[in-house]
């Protein structure tokens, strides 16, 4: 397809687990022009930009013009968070609310990533209509992200929840899924790891897939907008994912103690099961099972390691 014709899409946090995929799927579907954002990670055809600096940030999208922002960029882990308040809400909220506010300059679709930590656990599945409860500053943090993108972009704008992720990682400590695996190799090492709270580990080329069918249908239909979930059906225990982990690769896992009570530093919730269904109808998306998809993101650790 001719340049010209493409329409284009902006991805932030493009050198990220998820953005990565994101960026794939979009440039493997042939039909966008696509431009990725990092910042400490930015390399190859990357641009580093600092999603805090409003003015460098909006002098790109005047350039590029596209006309769908992907937002994926965010401080991710609960427990740096906490450590770091202050940074994570002015990249998790206010940069949010600035690139929110430059698409509606730019008269932009935004997809606004958020999590299924919005919600505290107590009363699963979760629709997109049920009222959220976040039980720590990082699903805070998201759940504000969402309404200053709301606020900004009423009717142009699209916020999907995801749950735990995972994909083909740079190493195994780039995710807290494959993180897992390491203690599995070093089976040298008993390793406590935790039975408790069901995670719904979902691939991020499922959830990049789902990215691309809401931006298209979004160009196509002026009234599809608002807030989605999408989330891999089965649920497990970070215990659990360990066991399918080992029995894939035939290793031990007589070194791996489960551990029922919940783990320190920031609170999660037990279970935060998304209903998808709103999704699912329109016939939207992959489900990968668990145990395909983490053998994919693993095998080339096993022999490495």
């Amino acid at each position: 397809m001719d340049k010209h014709q493409m329409n284009k899409v902006l991805i932030t946090g493009a050198s990220g687990l998820l953005g990565r995929a994101i960026l794939k799927e979009f440039e493997a579907d042939g039909r966008w022009e696509c431009m990725g954002l990092a910042f400490s990670r930015a390399k190859g055809n990357l641009r580093k930009v600092d999603l805090k600096d409003q003015i460098a940030v909006r002098e790109v999208v005047s350039q590029f013009r596209p006309k769908v922002i992907v937002h994926s960029a965010a401080e991710r882990r609960p427990d740096v968070v906490e450590q770091q308040l202050e940074a994570s809400r002015q990249l998790n909220v206010v940069a949010t609310q600035n690139l929110a506010l430059i698409a509606k300059e730019f008269n932009c679709f935004l997809v606004y990533i958020s999590t299924n930590g919005v919600f505290d656990g107590t009363n699963p599945p979760y629709s997109p209509t049920d009222t959220p409860n976040p039980s720590n500053n990082y699903c805070i943090f998201k759940l504000d992200g969402e309404k200053v993108t709301l606020q900004a972009l009423p009717t142009s704008c699209g916020i999907l929840r995801v749950p735990y992720l995972y994909g083909e990682v740079e190493s195994l400590a780039e995710c807290s899924c494959t993180a897992l695996f390491q203690a599995v190799l070093n089976s040298s090492k008993s390793k406590n790891v935790t039975d408790y709270g069901m995670r719904y580990p979902t691939l991020v080329d499922d959830i990049a897939i789902v990215i691309r069918q809401i931006c298209e249908k979004a160009l196509k239909e002026p009234d599809f907008y608002g807030i989605w979930h999408w989330s891999a059906p089965d649920a497990m225990t970070k215990y659990q994912m360990t066991k399918v982990m080992a029995e894939i690769f035939n290793l031990d896992h007589s070194h791996i103690k489960p551990v029922k009570e919940a783990p320190s530093g920031a609170k999660r919730a037990a279970n935060s099961q998304l209903d998808c269904s709103d999704l699912t109808t329109l016939n939207f998306g992959r489900h990968t099972p668990f145990k395909e998809g983490i053998q994919k993101c693993l095998r080339n650790f096993v022999h490495s390691s």
